[in-house]
């Protein structure tokens, strides 16, 4: 049996991300979304969430390229120090990776802010069913531990697996895509952390996904692309990524390298040809609230 749950990530971050998410789930075949609780759409989104009780809603955890939700001065080890962001969380997550595998990232901060941006959901009336990270920074075994403390203390037993089974397509496609080159060598560098992964969220007794589609083709994914990586589906279930939106001005106020990429997204979860794609292949379809 293959199953799949296809999750809109950065729900919240703009009101034209919001509607594409929601147009998706309601028009297409976006099953999950996992919200922002400090973007300048996040209100919205919460108050929107709860109108389509059939789509699960997750913490987007933010730690890099964000804005914390408690006051820095609390976790000033994730925030950055020098400039006039002191306030706000390093912005690159080449240099978030490398204060986590050097131990500069203090887990009692990792897990307050983790706690706060979950409660922050919560307290809006939203259930919670999984979390997520902005930029997948709980790839790390330094974030993870302390968000998986955060979350089974929040109530939440589910995650993503953000590490894939293998290439979504043929070599001899991905070399007619050169946006990919770069992602996919980022991919198989940080798949060394699988293997760590998979053993700590199950000493945590946490539920995850077999793993996820999408990570590589993130800002390059058009039908034909998602065709073939429906095709690379094995039995098991899964999780599919994407980032559907509306490129507006709200848009062009954020800082995101995602822009048009999102309204091909858009394109292809609501399309007849995704759904017939996942048909084809007999993939069930599912939210995280089922997994």
């Amino acid at each position: 049996m293959r199953r799949l749950i296809i999750n809109a990530d950065d729900f919240g971050l703009t009101n034209g991300i919001n509607r594409g998410i929601l147009d998706s789930h309601r028009r297409g075949i976006v099953t999950s979304a996992t919200l922002m609780a400090q973007a300048p759409g996040s209100p919205r989104a919460a108050a929107l969430s709860t109108a389509y009780p059939g789509l699960s809603v997750g913490c987007h955890i933010v730690l890099v390229d964000g804005t914390p939700v408690l006051d820095p001065k609390h976790i000033f080890s994730l925030v950055k120090h020098e400039g006039t962001n002191a306030a706000c969380f390093r912005p690159k997550l080449s240099s978030f990776a490398l204060h986590a595998m050097m131990g500069r990232l203090d887990p009692e901060h990792v897990q307050a802010e983790a706690t706060a941006q979950i409660r922050c959901l919560q307290e809006h009336g939203i259930r919670v069913t999984h979390f997520d990270t902005h930029k997948h920074t709980h790839i790390f075994p330094a974030v993870l531990r302390p968000l998986l403390r955060a979350a089974k203390a929040s109530g939440i037993v589910a995650l993503r697996n953000p590490f894939g089974p293998r290439l979504p397509a043929s070599l001899g496609n991905l070399s007619q895509r050169p946006r990919l080159w770069k992602r996919l060598i980022e991919v198989k560098v940080l798949s060394a952390f699988a293997s760590s992964f998979r053993r700590t969220i199950a000493d945590f007794g946490m539920r995850a996904p077999d793993g996820s589609f999408g990570v590589i083709a993130t800002g390059a994914l058009d039908l034909e692309l998602f065709r073939l990586m429906v095709d690379a589906i094995p039995e098991g279930t899964w999780e599919f990524i994407c980032h559907p939106g509306y490129n507006d001005r709200d848009l062009a106020l954020v800082s995101t390298r995602l822009r048009e990429s999102r309204e091909t997204e858009l394109e292809v979860f609501t399309s007849a040809a995704a759904r017939e794609a996942i048909e084809r292949r007999g993939i069930q379809l599912i939210s995280y609230g089922e997994l």
